[in-house]
């Protein structure tokens, strides 16, 4: 297992964070920018896919504002990759290990694509389903878990039980749904922040240690 930072200093680190002042493959749509780090204004395509919704950048401005700009020793796992805009985010902003999850084939090769040309060589993308992946995952090997499931799935209680485990201690993981969403107790997860902006609602929790 990798190294990063003490595991007690995730939540920690997070909270004393100072904000921030703010050749596409043939399948993509549209685009969304990436937002803050070494990779900012860097365009990420957006294939026209059924229930695919990137997260918009007045979210991934707020929580990244909560998380830090500086994720240096942070491992990442970001579970339903769609296009990649919370993944490449972290990688932008230097967390030592990103590992974006896509089922969708094209999908994958599109983020591969996106991830050559960024040169984004922290970063990895699996073509695999995000539940089967986590389910047989190693524990206590992210700081960061981030899940943005199809919203019309209801795949979020099952994302987040399956998250838990992969959590270090004081671990933090977001969830981004279409109404708020109540971790059960016996998870042992708080919410640390959470946000709403339009339809989305969005949460970042915390696992206790």
């Amino acid at each position: 297992m990798s190294g990063g930072r003490p595991r007690s200093s995730v939540a920690a680190k997070a909270a004393g964070a100072a904000p921030e002042k703010q050749g596409a493959p043939r399948m993509a749509a549209r685009e969304v920018r990436i937002i803050g780090g070494q990779w900012k204004r860097s365009k990420l395509p957006v294939a026209d896919r059924p229930g695919l919704r990137p997260t918009p950048d007045r979210v991934r401005e707020t929580l990244f504002n909560w998380l830090g700009q500086d994720l240096d020793g942070w491992r990442v796992l970001d579970a339903f990759a769609g296009s990649g805009a919370l993944g490449f985010e972290a990688a932008s902003r230097g967390a030592t290990e990103v590992l974006l999850l896509e089922r969708d084939a094209e999908l994958a090769r599109s983020l591969n694509a996106s991830k050559v040309r960024l040169k984004a060589d922290t970063l990895r993308v699996e073509s695999t389903d995000a539940l089967a992946w986590m389910a047989r995952c190693a524990p206590a090997h992210f700081e960061l878990v981030l899940l943005d499931p199809p919203f019309q799935q209801d795949l979020f209680l099952p994302a987040l039980r399956a998250a838990l485990p992969l959590l270090v201690p004081d671990g933090l993981v977001y969830l981004e749904s279409g109404e708020p969403i109540v971790a059960p107790e016996e998870l042992g997860l708080e919410v640390w922040r959470s946000g709403k902006a339009g339809a989305v609602h969005f949460q970042v929790f915390r696992r206790k240690g």
